[in-house]
């Protein structure tokens, strides 16, 4: 058996494993990428893109359910859940086309197998040569010079809650769905929870969500969280907070499932059609020969450096699998930081606060750096600013202006430390704010940037221009 030599191979070819196949091919390496499922990953598979394609159509259901406040009449609307489905499917197939285009255009040699990094052999004196296991029971030796783990994560497992794709279902069994239950019990109130309690409220599915902390998206500013909460319950969607499942009183029978949560001491019985866990995703480090290395595991994560380097210097590790910001957008940066590290380059780090977070509830969320509590307990000396949804113009016509836009500001240098946003299609600008943070921009260089009018935009200036009293529309 002979090996192939390669510049670099990737471990992975989800967002993050794919965009830093591209960039390294981009910068002249002969590049191989691993992938024992479809490229894409997580994200376009089973996380990001699909349920944004339910999403979205759940926000159609909804608006179109108001379209009479907007003159439509659209009599004896319904949903045709199946054609939802088919829909997103249709949408992770076009953009799975996209992706094996753009490894054919930059020459990066896939290799649609199971990886396995094998311990120091007669192929290389140093751990990182991959074994690949083919589709028809062959194997392929991959000796890279340098290699980068994007292995990814997977959906946490509440023990007594393990998934069985009818009762009980984790985000990936969720997605799968051919029929909607009439109810649903999700656990966890974190991103991905809140999303599909928006989302399944939408279809007009009875919603409970039980979450363990004090508050929903408890990594989010406190006033984002009660204004999130406050919306939600608004639309008719449970919110159980302090409360825990107890997996022990769970039962299955064929109308659905029933537990019992305790909330502050208090025992609550729950029944629904369905339970959805989400509880957070765990790091993929394990069945891909990892222990034949020396790379430090820390918290379950795979330790790396600024530039995405383990303690064993030809080998990197992106993405989900070394902890922080478990985001597509994270791995991708990652990704090209990686590999310009390796070719010699001095790539631009971003600190994990300054990376943009999005929510894609409805309303949407979106924030990027400290929040209040974060930068009070930093010592910084904090001024902030808010500006309401409700006077915009643009968010008047959208018949959408609940929320708001919060800035978090250093009181003494004057610096953005924080923006926090809730309300309409704020994921689609919270980008502006990550600009400024990146380029040191004042409050008074943010308002004074001429932004255009009617725009959902116009919020951002308000609430910088209102840290300092001098917000227009309030």
């Amino acid at each position: 058996m002979s090996g192939q030599a390669y510049d670099i191979v990737i471990l992975g070819g989800g967002t993050g494993g794919y965009v830093a196949a591209i960039r390294a091919a981009q910068l002249g390496k002969k590049v191989a990428l691993v992938e024992k499922d479809k490229l894409g990953g997580t994200c376009l598979h089973r996380g990001c893109i699909p349920s944004k394609a339910l999403l979205r159509s759940a926000e159609v259901l909804a608006t179109t359910r108001q379209a009479e406040e907007f003159g439509v009449i659209a009599p004896e609307v319904s949903l045709d859940f199946t054609r939802v489905q088919s829909r997103k499917d249709g949408i992770v197939a076009q953009i799975h086309k996209g992706v094996q285009y753009l490894m054919k255009k930059n020459k990066i040699d896939v290799f649609n197998g199971i990886g396995r990094i094998m311990a120091p052999s007669i192929f290389s004196s140093r751990s990182g040569t991959l074994s690949v296991e083919m589709p028809d029971g062959s194997f392929e030796t991959l000796i890279p010079e340098h290699l980068i783990l994007a292995t990814g994560s997977r959906p946490r497992v509440l023990p007594g809650l393990e998934p069985d794709g009818e009762h009980i279902l984790t985000s990936d069994e969720a997605l799968a769905l051919e029929a909607l239950p009439d109810s649903l019990i999700i656990v966890g109130g974190g991103v991905i929870g809140v999303e599909w309690a928006s989302m399944m409220n939408d279809f007009g599915v009875d919603v409970t969500v039980v979450e363990a902390g004090s508050r929903l998206v408890p990594t989010e500013d406190e006033e984002i969280s009660r204004e999130l909460d406050r919306l939600l319950r608004k639309r008719g969607v449970k919110v159980l907070t302090n409360a825990s499942v107890l997996a022990d009183t769970l039962r299955k029978d064929a109308s659905g499932v029933t537990v019992a949560a305790e909330q502050k001491g208090e025992r609550v019985e729950l029944a629904a059609g369905k339970i959805l866990v989400s509880v957070g995703r765990a790091p993929n480090v394990e069945q891909f020969g990892l222990e034949n290395t020396d790379v430090k595991i820390e918290r379950g994560f795979i330790r790396v450096n600024g530039h995405m380097q383990t303690n064993i210097p030809h080998i990197y590790a992106i993405g989900d699998v070394i902890g922080g910001l478990q985001l597509a957008h994270a791995a991708s940066h990652e990704g090209v930081v990686a590999v310009e590290h390796i070719c010699g380059l001095e790539p631009h780090t971003h600190e994990a606060h300054r990376i943009p977070r999005c929510v894609y509830t409805r309303p949407e969320i979106a924030s990027v750096g400290w929040t209040e509590a974060e930068a009070k307990e930093k010592g910084f000396r904090i001024k902030t600013g808010k500006f309401g949804f409700k006077p915009l113009g643009k968010a008047i016509v959208y018949g959408e202006n609940d929320g708001f836009i919060k800035v978090v500001i250093d009181a003494d240098k004057n610096d953005l430390l924080g923006v926090h946003m809730i309300g309409p299609h704020v994921t689609d600008y919270i980008a502006e704010a990550a600009l400024a943070q990146l380029l040191e921009a004042s409050p008074w260089e943010i308002g004074s940037t001429i932004h255009p009018h009617p725009t959902l935009s116009e919020a951002f200036a308000e609430a910088v221009l209102a840290a300092e009293g001098r917000a227009i529309h309030i």
